[in-house]
């Protein structure tokens, strides 16, 4: 019997205890399900275990180990390499699990891993509540989390990995485990920040703090002749911003499709509305913007702020690196690259990091970029496949005329599919020595490999 016979028989037994759904190409609803957000990526496993709870994960993870599959694992879907897919091996899709319970009292959350930032929000926001989360509402809850987690609140808040309390895993050998500061703290420590190598996460317990429903926040844009004076504005204002506000400066075009190239500045401040208003009128005063739509917003509205410009299916190249400062030369070569961008979907954005985000040390969790500065992302987005190489070669050369200006770390989320070896070096950083020490307890054998690996060797 092939392998292929080997694992149709498998897949046969295993339905009828898995609870969940177990697709093969072929079934319906297969290829929608092997689709993730970014439409490079296109691949086809040999399963795909849609799991329900964690039973199902840990039947998949056994499954998967006893037909020597290759597993990658779904939560969101958003990850730009790709890496929540495989070709020829297993699935393990978390989107059925959608579970989430606050406790308004507590000021806690648990939710499962196939929630999204947008599914979360609406849940927590019923009560005033909210964590950092991503800055896209579609985002899934794991695998932002796992990578660090930036987003609006990671000022006052921290990062996503900071909210964290606590999370049931699956590891390699199928034993479910509780990572927190109390139970499995060596794991709970790799957790935050080390990404999906040491098991597969189905459920978050985060700390949940008084946001909204309604904050100030939204976008100023400027035409793009002036793009090196937005940026050195925005420079100057990220230098002394209260823990609040959140403010992002990018170089993009315009929504209508013209292809206009804009200057724009992203903000959001999370305390009290009048707080706020103040807080925002040096930027709406600044220029005069072509466009002002800063204001009140409720802060789930300002997650999906900029989903429209990032549709399911997009092709996507990102490169992305931590800059300690942003210098005169480093805003010249973004304004002269983003000059050279064709697509009407791509972008450069720098996303400034202060306050409470900062506040912790390298080594208190597995996410070490702890000092000030900014997160530089070179975003190529297209929707034309025959447009690629082209698409690729800006966002490279792009990232090329940037290099000069950068630090040594990067962002685990935002490493592409060709950066995981060389790229998860700079991205874990000095903690990289203490998660493989920690790979080699919960994962010896690199089951989980198909993320941006840690190796236990």
């Amino acid at each position: 019997m092939t392998k292929a016979q080997n694992i149709e028989t498998a897949v046969a037994e295993l339905k009828g205890s898995f609870g969940g759904e177990l697709l093969r190409a072929g079934d319906a609803g297969y290829d929608e399900a092997r689709k993730v957000h970014n439409g490079l990526i296109d691949k086809r496993p040999a399963v795909i275990a849609r799991c329900k709870g964690t039973a199902g994960i840990v039947d998949a993870v056994k499954f998967g180990r006893q037909h020597g599959l290759e597993i990658a694992v779904r939560g969101g879907g958003h990850n730009v390499a790709g890496r929540s897919t495989v070709e020829g091996g297993l699935m393990i899709d978390l989107a059925p699990m959608k579970g989430i319970y606050v406790d308004a009292k507590a000021r806690t959350v648990r939710a499962q891993g196939g929630v999204t930032w947008g599914e979360f929000n609406r849940e927590t926001q019923v009560h005033g509540l909210a964590t950092t989360g991503g800055v896209i509402s579609t985002t899934g809850i794991a695998g932002l989390t796992l990578g660090g987690g930036l987003g609006w609140l990671m000022g006052k808040h921290g990062l996503a990995v900071d909210n964290l309390i606590s999370a049931e895993v699956v590891t390699a050998d199928g034993k479910v485990l509780t990572a927190s500061a109390a139970e499995n703290p060596d794991l709970f420590w790799a957790l935050r920040g080390g990404g999906g190598n040491f098991g597969v996460v189905s459920s978050f317990e985060f700390r949940l703090h008084p946001v909204g429903p309604m904050i100030t926040g939204g976008l100023v844009a400027h035409p793009f002749e002036r793009a090196g004076e937005v940026l050195r504005y925005f420079r100057s204002l990220t230098k002394s911003l209260p823990d609040e506000m959140v403010v992002f400066g990018g170089l993009v075009h315009a929504p209508d499709g013209s292809g206009a190239k804009l200057a724009v500045i992203v903000a959001a401040h999370c305390g009290s509305l009048a707080d706020g208003e103040a807080a925002m009128k040096p930027i709406k005063a600044f220029g005069p913007p072509v466009m002002d739509a800063i204001g009140p917003i409720p802060y789930s509205a300002i997650n999906g702020m900029i989903d429209a410009g990032h549709p399911r299916g997009a092709l996507n190249y990102w490169k992305a690196n931590f800059l300690s400062e942003l210098s005169d030369g480093a805003i010249d070569a973004a304004v002269s690259s983003f000059g050279k961008c064709t697509s009407p979907m791509g972008g450069i954005l720098f996303e400034h990091f202060h306050g409470e985000a900062c506040r912790k040390a390298v080594g208190d969790t597995a996410f070490p970029h702890r000092a000030p500065g900014f997160n530089f992302l070179g975003l190529g987005e297209w929707m034309d496949p025959g447009d690629t190489p082209r698409q690729i070669a800006w966002v490279r050369e792009t990232y090329a005329a940037m290099k000069p200006f950068m630090s040594s770390g990067r962002y685990v989320n935002y490493l592409n599919e060709d950066e995981m070896q060389d790229g998860a070096a700079s991205a874990y950083g000095p903690n990289q020595a203490r998660l493989k020490e920690i790979k080699r307890k919960y994962d010896p054998d690199n089951l989980f490999h198909l993320n941006q690996n840690i190796s236990p060797g």
